[in-house]
């Protein structure tokens, strides 16, 4: 049979009875032939309480010693699994992301995988074990622990199945697939049976929290095919119905796929924006702004540069909003002063609304209409971003809802394509 790499969330894993369910499911592809290898997050919670443990030590914990601490939560998740499996007479056997070891660069808090040595994996499969491997972690060429930040358990596993050439990584977690918007804004909300990688990528990239976004660059760049799919259901559910559930990430784009202009609808309210007034209008001065900012692993998102005015124009973008107060110390300390710039002002109550669909390629005036909506229920637009399958919107966060039920709404989502 096939290999397939299993990737279980915080509250699949969040507490003994959720892991015995995780075992049993498990137990079920492996009795069916499959070679299975586990990648588990921490128990639902753990990683925020060990980081709020640090926070009462140092309100800035120091990066490093941070993941030594935060990777501490996926090691209890591995060796519970193991013992629930073993439990079952299943043989397991776990692994921390530095035994394996699964390599990375040194960007704590924030790493990005650059190889995995597979070669212990390869072992134990072929001698009949199931094979639980840490998700989030990493370790640097000189045996630094590293973890891949939010939401690097996903990336951990499309890594592993990218690794080891998989049939298929199944990415289980407490929704039971990929929504055109999140159900708990939207009710009518509907599941995606398929969904284009390029889609996928747009709508994590976006704000969907369903998948960690270099979760599916790494499925798209290594071809690795995905599910997202249920833990909450019957574990002793037939295979036959599990393996065709979820959403499907693809690679191909088929005639529903085209027809449907806007496949989803995406939000997030984690942002900042930063306007930098009255900058000198002239070559290198998006570089004298942002430069610094990049030096110091801050990600900037949405970028907007004015119209000049006798020499000078105004500069905006936005950042994750735990990064506004390092980005506004950084630029008042050691950017404005250079830049001879007059005023900088900042805004943590904004959000992003984003639609997205590949049929935006071949389809005029998606924009004009998600314009038009907003404009019909008094929603005010900051700055817009666009791309060849997806249009965003920066607005007030207080309208976040209102602009996703509306849109939603504007573009049938709820009905699914003819």
């Amino acid at each position: 049979m096939s290999l397939i790499v299993h990737k279980y969330g915080g509250t699949s894993m969040g507490s003994i009875e959720r892991i015995k369910n995780v075992a049993a499911r498990v137990a079920k592809w492996y009795e069916a032939g499959h070679q299975l290898v586990v990648v588990p997050s921490a128990m639902s919670g753990e990683t925020n309480r060990l980081i709020g443990l640090a926070k009462e030590l140092m309100p800035q914990p120091d990066p490093r010693e941070l993941d030594v601490i935060a990777a501490t939560g996926e090691q209890v998740s591995i060796g519970l699994l193991a013992m629930a499996l073993k439990a079952r007479g299943i043989k397991a056997k776990s692994y921390c992301g530095w035994q394996v070891p699964i390599m990375s660069d040194d960007a704590f808090t924030k790493a990005r995988i650059t190889s995995i040595d597979d070669k212990k994996i390869r072992k134990d499969l072929d001698d009949g074990y199931v094979v639980i491997v840490a998700g989030f972690q990493g370790v640097t060429d000189d045996g630094q622990i590293t973890t891949l930040g939010r939401g690097g358990s996903d990336t951990s596993a499309v890594a592993v199945a990218a690794a080891l050439k998989a049939e298929e990584c199944l990415i289980y977690t407490d929704v039971d697939g990929v929504y055109t918007t999140d159900p708990r804004v939207v009710p009518e909300a509907r599941r995606l049976t398929k969904i284009t990688f390029e889609e996928m990528l747009e709508m994590a990239s976006l704000g969907s929290k369903v998948l960690q976004i270099r979760s599916v660059e790494f499925a798209g760049k290594y071809r690795v095919k995905t599910r997202v799919l249920s833990s909450l259901t019957d574990p002793h559910m037939p295979l036959s119905d599990e393996a065709i559930s979820g959403t499907l990430i693809t690679f191909e784009e088929d005639e529903k796929m085209e027809q449907a202009v806007v496949a989803g609808i995406a939000f997030n309210r984690d942002e900042a924006k930063i306007s930098i007034i009255g900058v000198p209008d002239k070559p290198g001065i998006a570089y004298q702004l942002l430069g610094p900012v990049a030096d110091a692993n801050i990600d900037v998102d949405v970028i907007i540069q004015n119209v000049s005015h006798d020499g000078k124009t105004d500069f905006s973008f936005t950042v994750h909003r735990n990064d506004y107060a390092r980005t506004m110390d950084l630029l008042k300390s050691a950017v404005l002063p250079k830049t001879g710039a007059a005023t900088l002002s900042g805004d943590t109550k904004i959000c992003k609304v984003s639609i997205v669909g590949i049929g935006m390629r071949s389809h005029v005036g998606v924009a004009s209409k998600m314009f038009s909506t907003l404009s019909e229920e008094g929603i005010n637009i900051q700055m817009i971003t666009t791309s060849e399958i997806k249009t965003s919107v920066v607005i007030d966060e207080k309208y976040m809802e209102l602009a996703v039920r509306a849109l939603h709404k504007a573009f049938d989502l709820e009905q699914a394509p003819a």
